[in-house]
């Protein structure tokens, strides 16, 4: 079962009360910052409480993961809070407000911004390697200069296309690697190609930026050479060329008629949904998307991956989750080894193969990992987030997340489906951005 991954957590954190309470791959041997303290280090049995969501598969790979921990750290184990992911932050929330948070708990790397402003995380600098970890996904865990978080798996965004609608419109020349992705004007010739063999309610393509997704859009930016947020993270930088050129070119999505208008970013049209359904050629989907798709679509018809176009850059989104801890949690010495198992080579490799999400180190990225669904398909996805650099995270990282989502929720669908001009549109972002960010 595919992690459900399209709410976004709703409302802000009510962690203003919980302010000031009481030999591995990738990480050092030191312990984890100031104090830890357990009761591990005088011999007796440690319990971590995890809290954690996930589906089917991801539940069974983490506990995999976590009975190799056990094994290897006699005296410690750890019992697993699963909770619904769009209860996760109330459940946390009362947690903390009670002065007892869980020892270890899985949080969006979306999300991470909302938990260090607050102060409330494990700082984990002595414990892990930054120079193990692809340093754009790294960045997602990190605030001041500091790691607060294991960067555990990521997932984001390719091209699943189907081998028979691109025979139809002669599309012979499918990329297979970041420098072979179609330019923008070549991503242009294929759409219209593929508009002219698809026939009544169907579509050329979907992209993925229906509701909590409304970032994914970043992704034209980015690839535009251009940025929400300046380098302070303090400012609005999308009211320029970059960001019109997206805007435009995104706004002509609709305009050319190459995706339905039901698809739009407040649409609940979904990739998955409308690629299964065969509405659609192609489908700018998530990597973790591909166990449900391949499920749904059940050899109907035969389909491929390759990478998002690119214009003067390659770029994607950030999806995935990172794993933390309390600062003031009881056990944090344990919850440290656990965090630095977690993100082990064999740890990381065991999870991500079994659930089709995207490792974080270097020695994993640049390696071929077995997937358990469709592995053929998965190297598209393992290349694209290598493309994200630590400047791109930053920027959906921050604290204000969720009203940067919510802009671009409002003011994108006001181009799309509203007619509005790129300049209208990238001037009101602005707006929107510096309103929320001061």
């Amino acid at each position: 079962m595919a992690l459900n991954r399209r709410q976004v957590l709703a409302g802000g954190l009510g962690l203003g009360a919980a302010v000031g309470l009481s030999a591995c791959s990738g990480l050092t041997s030191k312990a984890g910052s100031s104090a830890p303290t357990t009761s591990a280090s005088a011999g007796a049995p440690v319990e971590l409480t995890f809290v954690n969501w996930s589906g089917e598969g991801e539940k069974a790979a983490f506990d995999a993961v976590i009975a190799a921990f056990e094994q290897a750290n006699p005296g410690i184990t750890i019992k697993t809070d699963t909770v619904p992911y769009a209860s996760v932050q109330t459940n946390l929330d009362t947690r903390f407000q009670a002065g007892n948070p869980p020892d270890l708990f899985r949080v969006s790397y979306i999300d991470m911004g909302q938990y260090t402003s607050q102060d409330v995380l494990l700082d984990l600098s002595a414990s892990l390697d930054a120079n193990a970890f692809e340093p754009g996904l790294f960045q997602a865990v990190v605030a001041n200069g500091k790691p607060y978080g294991a960067p555990h798996q990521i997932d984001t965004t390719a091209i699943l296309y189907r081998l028979d609608a691109f025979e139809a419109a002669g599309i012979t020349d499918v990329p297979t690697t970041l420098e072979e992705a179609w330019t923008w004007e070549q991503f242009t010739d294929a759409a219209n190609k593929l508009a002219k063999v698809t026939k009544s309610g169907q579509s050329a393509f979907i992209y993925d930026w229906q509701s909590a997704g409304a970032y994914r859009w970043l992704t034209w930016l980015f690839e535009a050479g251009g940025a929400l947020l300046g380098p302070d993270l303090k400012s609005a930088a999308i009211d320029s060329d970059a960001g019109r050129k997206a805007v435009d070119f995104t706004k002509s999505f609709f305009d050319r008629g190459w995706v339905a208008k039901n698809s739009s970013v407040k649409s609940t049209t979904y990739p998955d949904g409308a690629f299964i359904s065969g509405t659609v050629a192609m489908a700018f989907a998530g990597s973790f998307l591909v166990p449900g798709i391949d499920d749904g679509v059940k050899k109907k018809f035969e389909y491929g991956a390759m990478p998002q176009p690119r214009d003067v850059a390659a770029s994607t989104d950030l999806g995935g989750n990172a794993v933390v801890a309390p600062k003031d949690g009881k056990n944090t010495e344990a919850a440290t080894k656990f965090l630095q198992y977690l993100v082990t080579e064999d740890a990381m490799r065991t999870y991500c193969q079994a659930t089709n999400q995207l490792p974080t180190l270097k020695s994993l990225t640049s390696s071929q990992l077995d997937f358990d669904i469709r592995p053929d398909l998965m190297a598209p996805f393992v290349l694209q987030a290598k493309t994200l650099t630590p400047e791109q995270v930053s920027q959906v990282t921050v604290p204000q997340f969720a009203d940067l989502n919510l802009a671009l929720q409002n003011e994108l669908e006001k181009a799309f489906l509203g007619g509005r001009s790129s300049a209208d549109t990238t001037a009101a972002l602005a707006a929107a951005v510096q309103k929320a960010v001061q």
